[in-house]
């Protein structure tokens, strides 16, 4: 559906450098810290940025060859987005009618029902969550096969998030092929929603893996000083110095917890793993 390669970008000292694929009828989640690069890869995506190298394709053509039935297919919730203040919800239905052939209008405002949006208030008066809402349900509702979502649930409280995710996975239980990007910072929105996961750290992609790999064999070990010199060391992919010695990422938690049962073994959940690979060292 996508792919992403070896594109680069530089802003100042920023430099994008980024390899990356969305398969088809896959949900792949990009992780990482407030200015990693998420947004930037998302707007390369998109041609709203020039390139400084690499390419991408979408449907199998160079992004920027994209025609308007293309287009069509792909809906954009961007975290920087915003709709002109005048608008309501009626005005925005009405335009986004009359841009995309396949709008449905219906579906629209019974989201818009749904989760109690009020239809004849200025969007300027909107909440946060409630604009975030807003977006999600346009690109919800032109019958897409592909979603780009930047941050898709910020501002939202945590029954707001279960109901956005319910209305994804709705989505992609509608068609086979249908894919979706997704970047969020509530990195327990991504665990039990994405088939796979790419982290993002200062402009490069430092970790590829299928979420079920991810969360499964991934680990965190928990050690003293002498331990982590006896220990094998052929699995540990980064270490962070401890009061009490190391605490060090595993992707073969089942390997230390079978031949070393002197150590504390942890699952790791997402938002350890990202301390670790960005907060650790090299083993």
């Amino acid at each position: 559906m996508i792919k992403v390669n070896q594109i680069e970008k530089n802003y100042g000292k920023f430099h994008l450098n980024c390899t990356m694929e969305v398969p088809d009828g896959c949900v792949t989640g990009l992780i990482g810290e407030n200015g990693a690069g998420k947004s930037t890869v998302f707007k390369a995506i998109e041609n709203l940025i020039f390139l400084d190298g690499g390419s991408i394709e979408v449907f199998g053509k160079p992004h920027t060859e994209l025609n308007a039935k293309d287009r069509e297919q792909i809906a954009i919730v961007l975290s920087d987005a915003t709709f002109s203040n005048v608008y309501t919800i009626k005005d925005v239905a009405r335009i986004m009618g009359s841009v995309y052939p396949d709008f449905d209008k219906k579906k629209f405002m019974g989201l818009v029902e749904r989760f109690r949006l009020p239809k004849n208030q200025k969007v300027k008066e909107f909440s946060t969550g409630m604009k975030a809402k807003l977006k999600l349900f346009l690109a919800l509702c032109h019958k897409a096969r592909l979603l780009i979502l930047d941050e898709p649930t910020a501002g939202m409280d945590v029954v707001a998030r279960d109901e956005v995710l319910t209305l994804l996975r709705e989505y992609m239980e509608e068609d086979e092929h249908r894919s979706i990007l997704i970047s969020s910072h509530i990195s327990g929105d991504l665990e039990g929603f994405c088939d796979e996961i790419y982290m993002i750290h200062e402009g490069k992609i430092i970790l590829h893996e299928d979420t079920d790999q991810l969360l499964g064999t991934y680990g965190v070990l928990k050690m003293t000083e002498e331990q982590y010199r006896k220990i094998d060391h052929s699995h540990l992919l980064r270490r962070r110095k401890e009061i009490y010695g190391y605490s060090c990422l595993t992707d073969e938690i089942h390997y230390y917890a079978e031949n070393y049962p002197g150590i504390t073994v942890e699952k790791g959940s997402i938002d350890e793993i990202i301390m670790l690979m960005v907060k650790g060292e090299a083993v």
